[in-house]
C-alpha cells in the first residue's frame, strides 16, 4: 500500500480515491495539535487502515512506522487466560479485540486503561496524547464498547481512539456521539483503474487497458482486491494481455460448488454433505458473516426471480441470528435447512401449476 504514497508531497495523506474534501479534513486533523476520538468506517478494502496509518505519520512522523509485536496475556476475572497480538510505536497501539470473542471488555478496559496512564515521552512531539487504534470495531461487543466509552472520557487528556469498522449500524450511540465520523466510501470503476495504472506505471508494468477495467469490475469497489488480483496476474503471465482470465479465490471456487449443491437438491443427505463442506469452510478461518452472504449472492444467482425476494428476507433473518450467536455452524446449518425446504416447496407448487 505505500504505493500510494507520492513521495514529492510534504504531506502522505493522497487520497486513494482523489476525493479532494476527505483528503482535506485529514489533512487538517494531522495538521492540527489537537485530535477528536474518530470513528473511521466503510466497505472492507477500501483504503481505512492506510488513511489511518497515514495520519498518524502526518501527526508523529515516520517514528510510527517503527512498529513492536507483542503477544500480550489477559486474566480474565474468572481465571481464562487470554493471547492477543498487539502492534504499538512509541505514539500509538494496535489492537483487534474482537479476536478474543466474547472477552473483548476484558482487552479494552485492561490494555487501554494501561495506555491512557502513561505519559508521552518524546519531550519534541507538540502532542501529549497517544493513539489506540481498534480494528474491526463493529465486532465489539456491547460490554466492551460501554468500557471504551468510560475510558474515553476519563483520560481524554493523553488518550485518543480511532475505531475502524465497516459500518455504524452497530456501534452504540454513546460511542458515535464521542467520535467524529468519517466515511470512506468505495472507489469507482475509474478510479480504480486510475490507480491500477499509476501503480503499474511505478512497477514498469504494461497494463492493458481492457484488462484493468475488468479487474476493477470484477473487485466490486474493493481496492485491496483489485491490487491483489493485479498482482497475481503478473506472477501468472507476463507480459499482460487483454484477454487474461481474471484469478478467483479458492475460497470463492469452493462456496461456488456449495452454493451448487444446495440448489441442485434439497434432501437430508445432501445437507449433511453441505454441513460438512461449511465445517471445512469455517476450519480455514473463513468467517461465517462472509460464508453466508457470499452463500446468499451466489444462490441469488441460481434462483427464479419470483422466489428472491422471500430467499432475501430469510437470509437477513438468519445473518441478525448469526451475529448474535456464538455457534456459528448452527446457524448456517439452519440457513440451508430453511432454504431447502423453502426452495423445495416452491419447486413443488411451480410444477403442480403445470
Amino acid at each position: 500500500m505505500s504505493l500510494y504514497v507520492d513521495k514529492h508531497r510534504p504531506s502522505e495523506l493522497k487520497q486513494l480515491t482523489h476525493s479532494k474534501s476527505l483528503t482535506s479534513q485529514l489533512m487538517k486533523l494531522g495538521s492540527s495539535l489537537d485530535l477528536p476520538h474518530l470513528l473511521i468506517y466503510g466497505p472492507s478494502g477500501v483504503g481505512k487502515k492506510t488513511r489511518i496509518l497515514a495520519l498518524l505519520k502526518q501527526i508523529f512522523g515516520n517514528s510510527v512506522e517503527k512498529i513492536k509485536i507483542d503477544q500480550r496475556v489477559f486474566q480474565t476475572p474468572a481465571g481464562k487466560r487470554l493471547e492477543l497480538v498487539v502492534c504499538s510505536s512509541n505514539y500509538h497501539i494496535e489492537i483487534t479485540p474482537s479476536d478474543v470473542g466474547i472477552y473483548d471488555r476484558v482487552v479494552v478496559q485492561d490494555l487501554i486503561k494501561e495506555l491512557a496512564q502513561t505519559q508521552q515521552v518524546d519531550v519534541n512531539s507538540k502532542r501529549s496524547f497517544k493513539v489506540v487504534v481498534i480494528n474491526e470495531a463493529h465486532n465489539l461487543s456491547k460490554d466492551a464498547q460501554h468500557g471504551l466509552r468510560r475510558t474515553m472520557e476519563k483520560y481524554m487528556g493523553n488518550l485518543r481512539v480511532i475505531l475502524c469498522s465497516n459500518s455504524t449500524s452497530r456501534i452504540l450511540s454513546p460511542i458515535r456521539s464521542r467520535c467524529l465520523l468519517i466515511r470512506v466510501a468505495s472507489p469507482s470503476i475509474n478510479e480504480i483503474c486510475d490507480i491500477l495504472f499509476e501503480i503499474s506505471e511505478k512497477e514498469c508494468l504494461n497494463l492493458p487497458e481492457k484488462l484493468s477495467q475488468r479487474i476493477a469490475v470484477y473487485c466490486n469497489g474493493n481496492l485491496r482486491r483489485a491490487l491483489l488480483i493485479l498482482e497475481c496476474l503478473r506472477v501468472k503471465q507476463f507480459p499482460l494481455s487483454s484477454d487474461m482470465e481474471i484469478v478467483t479465490t479458492d475460497w470463492e471456487d469452493f462456496l461456488e460448488s456449495v452454493a451448487l449443491m444446495i440448489v441442485e437438491e434439497q434432501s437430508p443427505q445432501r445437507l449433511l454433505l453441505v454441513r460438512g463442506k461449511l465445517y471445512e469452510a469455517l476450519a480455514h478461518c473463513i468467517p461465517a458473516e462472509v460464508i453466508l452472504k457470499t452463500l446468499t449472492l451466489l444462490i441469488l444467482e441460481k434462483i427464479d426471480d419470483n422466489f428472491k425476494v422471500e430467499f432475501v428476507k430469510e437470509a437477513a433473518l438468519y445473518d441478525h441470528r448469526l451475529r448474535l450467536g456464538t455457534k456459528h455452524i448452527m446457524h448456517l446449518e439452519a440457513f440451508v435447512a430453511k432454504f431447502m425446504t423453502m426452495y423445495k416447496k416452491y419447486l413443488v407448487e411451480l410444477m403442480s401449476d403445470f
